[in-house]
Order: C-alpha cells, then structure tokens, then sequence
C-alpha cells in the first residue's frame, strides 16, 4: 500500500467522528455530545515550523455555546456548568453576537493570581452561595479556539490557521474593556472577564513561559497549523509545568488491605504503601502538603523497617492528615506519625490551598537536608500580576 494511501486509511476513524460532529453543528444542536479535543502529555515542545503553542492553563476547560438568548457551559467531563458560573453566562448572552461555539478555560483570578482553589468553591450545590460567589469571585474565559462562523457553520474541518483567524475577528469585534457593552469588568482592577488566550509560532517564546510564567500555567500546548479540530481526541502535544520541592516525611500509610502484606522481612501490618510530606511555616509547624507513593517494590521491606523505627507522634505539628471519608475506609485513612528526620526530593505539578493538588514523584532522598531547611518558601506560587498580564491578551 501507497504512502499516501497508509495516510487515508489511518485518517478515516477520526474523519468519521469529525463528520459526526460536524453533522450536529450543521444540524444546530452545537451543545449536545461535542467532546473537546484533547493533548497526550511529551517530554518537550516540537522544533520545526508548522506549530502553534498556547499556554495550557490552569482552569476549567469549557465549551461555550450561544444560539440567541440560549447559553450552555459544558466541562470536558461533558457536565453542565452554567448554573455555577451565572456571570459568565450573562456575559457570554449579552456579547452582540446571535450565534457561536467557543473553545476556552474558566479561570478565576484573585488579586492579580488565578486562584484554583476559588475556582473549585464555584462548584457548589446551594444557589444562594453559587450567586454570593458569582459576585465575589467571578470568573474569567480564556478564548482559544472557534467551532462555528458567523453564520453557524461548522469551523471543524477547517485548519487551526483559519479557525484561530476566526477567533481573532470575533475577539475584535467585542466592546473593548470600559465601553458600553455586557459589563466585563472585573472586581477591584482585575480586567476584563473575557479574553483571547495568547498563541505564537516562535519555540522560544513558548519555552519562556514555560520557565517563566511560575504557578499561573500548567504547561503548553502544540498545535498543528494545518489540523482540523479533531473531537474527544489526543491530538495536540502538551508539557507540563514540573517542579520540585524537599520535603519532609512527616509519616507513611500502610499499603491497602490484601497488597504488599506482611511478611518476616516486612513486619506484622504489611509494607510502607506511601509517604505523608510536610512543609514548615515560618514559625516552625511542619504541615501535612501531600504524598508520594511511587516506591519500588524491592525496597519496600527494608524501608517499612526503617519507618517503623522512626514511628512517634505527632509526625505533623501543624495541619495533619484527614482521618476516614466516604471515599477512604478507616483501615485507608490510618497513617503512622514519624520522628521528623527523614527529607526526599518530590517532583509536583500544582499547589492548590498550601497542598500538592495531584500525588507527587519521589526523585531521591536527600540525607544533605535538614528538615528545618524544607519550607513553604521553596513552592512556586502563582505568577506576579505583571507575569500574568504579560501572558494575557486583551
């Protein structure tokens, strides 16, 4: 078989998804069971022409669709999230626009910082305080990608040259900030609350925010030029923003119920299943940051003897593991409290609320560090308003 024929026929799956999709939006029915594409994670950006970057931030990503008065908010999960954010709906169905199909992320910037924490508050059941903190948190939209033109048909197929172009125009085309217009001012100074996320073709400037733009992204983002908009798949490339942090190991878990039991080289309980971090304030308190559990099987028994020689309360001074939940048993929740002695080096991807948001990796221990030298002061904290505006279009 041809190249080009080998070409076509891995091709056809996807082009059948995207002239699904593409029937819908012709068909009027933008919102209904469109997945936004997605990135598979590289180690490096692409060299070579041909690639757009975009920061990959740190927010909810969001279909944002408007047929007349009618307005949707759909998360990449494919769940409604309108009633969480009324503002954004407001703003999206006061914009002098009838008809569009918006690609972008919901962020919430407090104080010249995105805050995913306020974000995440959103996302609750009471319409009294989903309308308190639409007003004291609102939100921001991130714009980066257009689905439909003007006259609601289907960008889809089209590549992302023509469809970022399209963006552009529509972007241009809104009240600039302080005219008359859908009120998209923000609280306090903190701009517009719709904006057109930035893009480049130039690798050096998409390396420099990723070692520059501190906590306010969780990477970037590649695309191809000339690709279509390919539906709930992994088509673009994306790096994360990784950073490393020493901590403290404050205590350890036991590995779950019927894994990595007991043995005469491991102890009665089982084997160590993971490590609790911690952090100090600056008056000393170790608080509880996150975990690590990616530890080699081979040396878990040497380690569980190691810890549990180290095994003294309180592990934590300041804030301490959470005890049982509904989603974690009380056998899940027990955790062993250790003589603050030992420091590893973790790798992590975000800090939400003084905590590592996802588990982290252990990179090596560091018996160089003293635990009083393992602090707050060392995490990278969202960007400095200039970083962030810097980064931000209009």
């Amino acid at each position: 078989m041809a190249g080009s024929e080998r070409t076509k026929e891995r091709r056809r799956p996807a082009d059948a998804s995207q002239a699904g999709s593409r029937a819908k939006l012709e068909a009027g029915s933008e919102a209904a069971g469109l997945e936004p594409m997605e990135a598979k994670s590289v180690a490096a950006l692409p060299e070579g022409p041909g690639w757009q970057y975009e920061p990959k931030w740190d927010g909810f990503r969001c279909l944002a669709w408007r047929a007349g008065v009618a307005v949707t908010l759909t998360a990449k999960s494919g769940k409604p999230l309108a009633r969480y954010f009324p503002e954004v709906v407001a703003l999206l169905r006061g914009l002098p626009l009838e008809r569009f199909l918006l690609d972008g992320e919901l962020v919430v910037p407090l104080e010249g910082k995105l805050s995913f924490d306020a974000l995440q508050q959103r996302l609750h059941p009471a319409e009294s305080r989903v309308r308190r903190l639409a007003a004291e948190t609102p939100a921001s939209l991130l714009l980066f990608d257009c689905l439909l033109d003007p006259e609601g048909g289907s960008l889809l197929a089209e590549p992302l040259s023509a469809r970022r172009a399209a963006l552009e125009r529509l972007y241009r085309a809104l009240p600039a900030p302080g005219d008359e217009g859908p009120g998209d001012e923000g609280p306090a100074g903190e701009g517009p609350r719709l904006r057109l996320s930035p893009a480049t073709r130039e690798l050096s400037e998409a390396r420099a925010w990723l070692q520059e733009a501190g906590g306010a992204l969780d990477g970037v983002v590649a695309k191809r030029l000339e690709a279509p908009y390919r539906p709930g798949e992994r088509a673009m490339l994306k790096v994360k923003c990784l950073r490393t942090a020493d901590c403290v190991v404050g205590g350890f878990r036991y590995a779950a119920e019927g894994k990595d039991k007991g043995d005469a080289k491991g102890g009665g309980k089982g084997l160590v299943g993971s490590l609790l971090l911690g952090l100090h304030d600056g008056e000393g308190r170790l608080h509880h940051v996150g975990f690590t559990s990616g530890l080699a099987a081979k040396d878990k028994p040497a380690l569980t003897r190691r810890l549990e020689a180290l095994v003294e309360p309180p592990g934590f001074t300041g804030k301490a593991p959470g005890g049982p939940s509904r989603w974690a048993s009380a056998r899940d929740a027990e955790w062993q409290p250790l003589r603050p002695e030992l420091v590893v080096e973790v790798r992590y991807d975000q800090v939400t609320g003084d905590r590592f948001r996802h588990g982290t990796r252990l990179l090596r221990w560091r018996l160089d560090k003293a635990p009083r030298q393992c602090t707050f002061e060392q995490l990278e904290r969202a960007a400095r308003p200039e970083e962030l505006e810097r980064l931000w279009g209009r």
